[in-house]
């Protein structure tokens, strides 16, 4: 008498749907848009990553390797360099907010750091290289010129002293231009008081700028259209002494001429208390 059959083929079925069944959740697991699960990494392998993502030129990537080490190996020596790098690595790719963050953040967790004069330079820079033509709003050059001025204050032997005192020198012909430019706009439309408080402005605060001279026979051209005929010639006289050789004061003297005037100092000028 043979032994019943067994249902082993049929266990073997069941097995086997089982098997296809947690495959199939295992791929959808693998498909879904779950980020992947965490994997610590040398610190080494991240920062040497990080450098090599710098030398092809992909910033965003080399940004995102200097945060790994820091955020992996928090206390590692490692850590305030790759904060330094990551934002050297935004101001790269013209991520000018990530970068003055990350100086920021920086300068605020290591003030005593030998690269904390690196770190304001770059934080400078990061707002110098935002400034615009002189018709649109000039916050940046302010904030430009606020970071410089912090950096020769902070470090003024440091090597970055220098560079940075001569973008302030432009950043200041940058603000000065501005105020030219609106204060021209105003005389175009006879607003010559409005003009006057311009130019008035970049005389008092920028005198170092290229942009004197012409805010000097302005002010000439606005005097004499209101009728202000004494301080016309005081403003001329003015112009012909710090500046004889330049087009401004040419066109000055002849504007005065024109009109059977000469430049003359006052005493009881404005502008002769300035110069």
């Amino acid at each position: 008498m043979s032994e019943p059959k067994s249902n082993h083929r049929g266990l073997g079925r069941l097995g086997a749907v089982a098997a296809a069944a947690l495959i199939g959740l295992a791929l959808t697991a693998c498909s879904s848009d779950d980020p992947p699960a965490y994997v610590e990494k040398p610190v080494e392998e991240l920062y040497n990553g990080a450098l090599d993502a710098m030398q092809v030129g992909d910033y965003e990537e080399a940004a995102r390797l200097f945060d790994e080490v820091e955020r992996q190996h928090p206390y590692s020596e490692w850590a305030s360099k790759a904060q330094l790098m990551a934002a050297y690595a935004f101001y790269q790719e013209n991520a000018y907010d990530e970068a003055i963050n990350a100086l920021d953040r920086f300068i605020e967790l290591h003030p005593g750091s030998p690269d904390v004069a690196y770190a304001y330079y770059l934080k400078a820079i990061s707002y110098y290289e935002q400034i615009s033509d002189v018709r649109r709003d000039q916050k940046a050059t302010s904030e430009a010129l606020n970071a410089l001025e912090e950096v020769v204050r902070r470090f003024p032997e440091s090597k970055y002293s220098r560079d940075s005192q001569l973008k302030i020198d432009l950043a200041l012909d940058h603000l000065a231009g501005k105020h030219m430019d609106i204060g021209r706009f105003y005389q175009s439309r006879s607003e010559y008081l409005a003009a006057i408080n311009r130019f008035r402005t970049v005389i008092e605060r920028y005198q170092t700028t290229t942009h004197v001279p012409e805010a000097l026979h302005r002010l000439v051209e606005c005097y004499l259209a209101m009728g202000i005929v004494d301080e016309a010639k005081a403003t001329a006289a003015v112009l012909g002494h710090n500046f004889p050789g330049s087009e401004w004061y040419i066109d000055s003297y002849a504007l005065l001429t024109g009109e059977n005037l000469y430049p003359e100092e006052s005493d009881s000028s404005w502008i002769s208390g300035i110069f």
